[in-house]
């Protein structure tokens, strides 16, 4: 799989999913509607785990906190069809690039 079910709750609820961010060598996680942060920001998803696709893109800003640490650089971008498409505001190698997302480990029920 592309990205892993990220569920909440005692009824294991659909949350959002992760993916994991080879210019950033981490996870990021997104949330799908009607999930959000606490901000509202919330993404449509095309229900395909093995090439998805979220809209709108997806910002990780340096200040945003991943398993308590902060990320390194920031990273901007969109999964379309399996892909990402690096925007070249990154602030890694990536920038600018587009590459095949790669399988993520972790349980998909």
């Amino acid at each position: 799989m592309k990205v892993k079910r990220i569920t909440v709750g005692e009824g294991g609820g659909l949350w959002g999913y992760s993916a994991h961010c080879p210019g950033c060598s981490r996870e990021h996680h997104v949330p799908v509607k009607p999930q959000t942060y606490p901000n509202g920001s919330g993404w449509d998803f095309s229900g395909t785990e093995d090439a998805p696709t979220f809209s709108p893109s997806l910002l990780v800003h340096p200040w945003d906190y991943q398993d308590g640490v902060p990320p390194q650089v920031k990273c901007h971008s969109f999964i379309r069809n399996g892909r990402w498409e690096f925007l070249s505001d990154c602030e890694h190698a990536l920038a600018g690039q587009t590459v095949d997302m790669v399988d993520i480990f972790g349980d998909n029920p």
